[in-house]
Order: C-alpha cells, then structure tokens, then sequence
C-alpha cells in the first residue's frame, strides 16, 4: 500500500481531532521532566493500554499501571518469537493540539506482519483506538511543543499462554506502550556515522525481512556493539544472497567514498532505484539498493543528513557529513 501526502494528512488529522475531545486531566508537557534532555530511554508513565484475544476475538481492553504482564513461561512469544510490533510519536503541535504521524501506515506494517506470522487481524478501528486511549492516558508525558520531543507509542502483538509444540497460540495480546522521547541517536536530527556489516546477514530472501518482526532485532544486538565499539552509531546490511547491495532503507541518501589517498567523492541514491528483494520497502520508509563493488582498499562511505518528516518543532541545524565505513568500494565515482 502507497501512502500518498493526503492519505498521510489524513492519518494525521484523525488524532489532532483529540485536542477538540480532550485529553486528559493533565495538559501535555505538564510532567515533572528536563524535556531538552529526554533521551530515548524507559520511564515510569501512568498506564500502557491491553487488549487479549481469545476464542475467536478480542476484548474490551484494560490498563495497565506498572508495565508488567504476565505470560506462561511456553508462550509463543518466549519459545517460538511470535510476535511483531510497531513504533510511532505523537507530537504536540503549535495550536495546542496532539497528532500522531501517519498510524494508518502503522497499522498497514503491523498487519502484513500478522499475516506471515499466522496472528489475529488487528482491525484499524481497534488499533487507531489503542493509540488514542494511550495519549489520553498519559498526556501529561508529551513533550511540549518546542523541545524537540514527542511520546514514543509501541504497539506490541504476541502469541501467549501455554503451547508446547509449534502452532497457533491460544492467546494474543496487544500491547499500546507509551514513553517520553527526544531524538534515538544522541546527534539529534543530525547525520550519523553507520558500519557496512560483512559478516552478519539481517534478512534472508523468503525469510521475514519485510515484517517488523521482534526476532528480527535480537540478531543485531551483537553486531551493533562491534559497530558502536568502533564509533559508528549504526549497522547497515547487505544482501543475504549476493552480499553486493546494501540495503538503504531512507526517503534519500547521499554517499561520499573515500580512500586513504584519494579526493571525497559524492553520489546520490536517487528514489526510482530498485529494492532489495530480502527487504522491501515497508509502508513507512521506501527502500533503496545501491551495488557494491570490489576492490582491495579500504574505503569509507559517507551519508549525510537524511530528509525526514518534520514535526511542527524546530529544524535541526546544518552538520558535518558522518561516516559509513565499508571494506569495498562502493561505485566507481565520476
């Protein structure tokens, strides 16, 4: 599914109508927190929102006050990794209202992924729900309009209770968690340098690259602390098949080569490139691929400062080109 600017404007408007309905007791922004300083870390909120399916459908939903649930220790989720999820922010906005970006796009991934995954249809309704009961609850931890924050919302799916063997799980639970934010890397909107991983494939052709599966991310714990122990803040990944592309999962991208002797160089990845078939574009962020050739230097690559969608807060300022390191030239440069 395509989303164009009006269908993504519409997604928008449906969840800045909650500034006309109201939102909760407390305004947003009214926490106890050094907003400029947020981080993208855990903290205490008043409740996460649960719905459960069972025997066909889901229920009415309840909150949850301290984040925990409890699972049977042979859940899916535990033995078997059913379970997929989703992250989005709600924004507050310069006329005191709240929007959530895009959440049908949201919904459009966490679907496909309930299909290959053989887990109940989430509906929209039920999900657009969720969202929107969780920013009620828990207004107060929005980020106010300015800080360059917003309120990170985690709609998480899994298979629980007791299963032994591989099937169907007797239960589902849907999970809308919530956190305060500022920007994940510590750069703020700013470029940051990324390793080209080698000896570590991220998705497989046939495999579950394309669904924003949770066992997808346990595979990378290992090689982004080998990245981050060389000072790159995130791992890119070739193709499973051929390791001569690398996946470019951004609306656009510039790449600068370099060579221990050799004069920058510049290139654009433009957007009509074809994607990888191990990785396609997901509904959220159109997906690029860019050939890698060989040769016997060291090369860096560099990318600078992707475009992104831009709340209504202050533009980030203009910086310096960060890294991408990889062993292999990755075009002949003009």
């Amino acid at each position: 599914m395509q989303h164009t600017p009006s269908t993504m404007r519409s997604s928008t408007l449906l969840l800045r109508r909650m500034g006309a309905r109201g939102l909760a007791s407390k305004a947003p922004g009214s926490a106890n927190l050094d907003w400029g300083n947020l981080g993208f870390q855990a903290r205490p909120v008043n409740n996460y929102v649960r719905y459960n399916w069972k025997e066909g459908s889901w229920g009415e939903g309840s909150l949850i006050p301290d984040g925990m649930v409890t699972v049977h220790a042979l859940s899916n989720a535990l033995n078997y990794g059913q379970a997929v999820f989703e992250g989005l922010k709600a924004y507050h906005c310069a006329d005191g209202t709240v929007c959530a970006f895009n959440p049908q796009a949201n919904h459009a991934r966490i679907s496909g992924g309930c299909e290959r995954l053989f887990m109940p249809e989430v509906s929209k309704d039920l999900f657009i729900s969720g969202i929107e009961k969780v920013i009620r609850e828990n207004a107060e931890f929005i980020p106010p309009h300015g800080t360059g924050g917003a309120l990170y919302i985690r709609p998480l799916l899994f298979g629980h209770g007791a299963q032994l063997g591989l099937g169907p799980a007797p239960e589902y639970q849907l999970v809308f968690a919530c956190n305060p934010v500022g920007a994940y890397y510590k750069g703020g909107l700013e470029g940051v340098d990324a390793l080209v991983v080698e000896n570590f494939d991220r998705a497989a052709p046939k495999g579950v690259g394309n669904v924003k599966v949770a066992g997808n991310y346990a595979p990378d714990v290992l090689p982004s602390k080998e990245a981050k122990g060389k000072g790159f803040s995130v791992c890119l990944y070739l193709d499973a098949a051929t390791h001569s592309y690398v996946e470019v999962r951004l609306p656009w991208a510039l790449l600068r080569a370099a060579t221990p002797s050799s004069t920058q160089q510049r290139a654009s990845i433009p957007l009509d490139l074809p994607a990888l078939a191990t990785s396609p574009a997901s509904p959220l962020v159109p997906a690029t691929s860019t050939r890698l050739r060989s040769s016997p230097r060291q090369t860096s690559l560099v990318s600078p400062r992707t475009t992104r969608w831009s709340p209504p807060c202050p533009p980030p300022s203009s910086s310096p080109l960060p890294r991408v390191s990889c062993s292999r030239l990755q075009r002949t440069w003009a």
